[in-house]
């Protein structure tokens, strides 16, 4: 994982610099994007945290996810949303996904929905991770903090 530690330690040169605050929402990923994320420097001053939603209970009813697939564009960016809000975040990121070795929700293994969060926007997107679950779930981690980079880079305080 050190790509995902340098992408990390990117991420908290930018927040350290602007202020931005940053929370996640994973499913799949079970804990391991906010690991990343706390591992870098200086974490306590902009990480808010984040809300590993594995379950659809907890996807629905603390994150309002609508109910239906959650391995989906609307389970991601309510992922995202409301991750955001709970955390007071300037900007915050959502994964969730059949990370294998079945399908959910009918979506192939490797299947994977992000979404990132600023006060104003949320974009998603759709990735297929070959390999087994615990490379999707590495490269999930990875491409997350890639997506939250580039939003870090773009979003004003």
């Amino acid at each position: 994982m050190a790509g995902a530690a340098g992408l990390a330690e990117q991420i908290a040169d930018i927040a350290g610099r602007t202020g931005l605050q940053v929370a996640v929402a994973e499913s799949l990923t079970a804990g391991n994007l906010a690991a990343a994320l706390g591992a870098a420097p200086d974490a306590g001053e902009w990480f808010r945290g984040g809300v590993v939603a594995y379950s659809r209970h907890v996807k629905h009813h603390v994150l309002d996810v609508p109910e239906g697939p959650v391995v989906c564009r609307t389970a991601a960016e309510a992922m995202a949303t409301g991750v955001g809000k709970l955390m007071d975040a300037t900007v915050s990121v959502a994964v969730t996904g059949a990370g294998g070795p079945d399908p959910q929700d009918g979506r192939e293994p490797g299947t994977v929905w992000f979404a990132v969060a600023t006060g104003t926007t949320c974009e998603a997107e759709e990735q297929k991770f070959e390999g087994e679950p615990e490379d999707v779930l590495a490269q999930t981690v990875e491409h997350a903090l890639r997506l939250l980079l580039g939003a870090a880079g773009r979003a004003k305080r």
